[in-house]
């Protein structure tokens, strides 16, 4: 007997076992029926033997081999499984550990007619691996999807939520620190209130950008006619009055207009410049340029101090991969999420632009935005 006719013919022994199997997996919630516990694996192993009744080149079986099989418009059985495992509970590691329990189920069940007489073809042996992985594969992947769905959605209601709260204090804070009925410590305290809502304002507005990114196609700009110059007087001043104990140098060399978003531009001022200010050398200056050519502005700002790790510095623009669990480890949970530069990086590529960094501990880190001018012609 072929195991693709063995399949279809003991699936029920073969689905007990899976039940069995998915029974003892402990979730949150309550316990699942059977017909949730047995939930799509009969159509999976329908495909299953489908897939081993159907012929197969040997460039075929390459191409699958690499992750390169035929893809359909509709959704897998596999696919749709790993969706409604997500929604009971199960981890992505005690989804897998399903398939695994049911690739040991068939075989060994077909074993034992082999060792009763049954021919064995190899050839099944491999594809039915084949097909396993494969729908292992899509499970993988469509949990994957939905895990990163709903983190997104989830961001974004949080941080849509927290924006209305946090503005009503930083109203509040503003009121405060510029009453002259309050004395000087109570004057103080306000503005300590207005300096760190502001920055929690500013944290989840990228927190935002990040959603969006991750959701569609990059953070949206809406370019006007202006001049980038005063902008970045103004958000220099700004982290000068909320750093007064940090030297910013601001060197400018002329007027900076093209074609640009104020507001995102700003965004991308302000995130590298108080970025400087967090990881640089509070004792040696911060070094601000706003340089301008026929074709772009290129906005650049230098620190001393230590130079970003090497293992971190491929990753500087990317939140994902620059935190790492080995790397939380190595540098501690102190070292922020990395929001501001990836929001930055984001901005910047939007406006058809590049940044770079360079550091190392002789020449200290250097931050480089080169962005197209596009000035109007008119």
């Amino acid at each position: 007997m072929r195991l693709s006719d063995f399949i279809t013919k003991n699936l029920e022994p073969i689905l007990q076992a899976w039940e069995d199997f998915a029974r003892t997996i402990d979730t949150p919630g309550a316990p699942l029926d059977t017909k949730a516990l047995r939930d799509h694996a009969e159509q999976m192993l329908h495909a299953i033997a489908l897939d081993l009744r159907t012929k197969q080149s040997v460039q075929e079986q390459i191409a699958k081999a690499q992750g390169n099989a035929p893809t359909t418009d509709t959704e897998t059985p596999a696919e749709t499984h790993a969706v409604t495992r997500l929604m009971a509970g199960f981890t992505i590691d005690q989804m897998v550990s399903e398939y695994r329990a049911l690739r040991t189920s068939v075989l060994s069940q077909w074993l034992e007619q082999v060792k009763a007489g049954t021919p064995l073809d190899v050839d099944d042996m491999t594809r039915f691996h084949e097909a396993i992985d494969q729908a292992l594969t899509e499970s993988i992947a469509s949990y994957s999807r939905a895990v990163e769905a709903s983190r997104n959605v989830f961001l974004g209601i949080l941080g849509h939520d927290l924006r209305t709260p946090l503005g009503a204090i930083l109203l509040g804070a503003d009121v405060l620190r510029r009453s002259e009925k309050l004395g000087d410590r109570a004057t103080k305290i306000a503005s300590q209130i207005y300096t760190s809502v502001k920055r929690a304002s500013q944290i989840v507005g990228d927190l935002l950008d990040l959603t969006r990114c991750q959701m569609g196609p990059g953070i949206p700009v809406k370019k006007e006619s202006l001049d980038l110059l005063p902008l970045c007087e103004r958000i220099v001043d700004e982290i000068r009055a909320f750093h007064p104990g940090t030297d910013i140098l601001f060197e400018k060399k002329a007027s900076a207009d093209g074609e640009f978003d104020g507001a995102r531009m700003e965004q991308v001022f302000s995130n590298i410049v108080s970025n400087a200010v967090q990881h640089g050398d509070n004792h040696q200056p911060i070094e601000v340029t706003l340089d301008v050519s026929d074709e772009s502005i290129v906005f650049t700002v230098h620190n001393s101090g230590k130079p970003i790790p090497d293992d971190v510095l491929p990753f500087i623009f990317n939140p994902m991969g620059r935190f790492s669990q080995h790397s939380i480890i190595d540098h501690g949970p102190s070292e922020g999420l990395g929001l501001g530069l990836f929001v930055a990086s984001e901005i910047v590529a939007s406006h058809g632009g590049i940044i770079e960094v360079i550091s190392d501990i002789k020449h200290g880190t250097t931050f480089l935005v080169r962005v197209p001018r596009r000035v109007f012609n008119r």
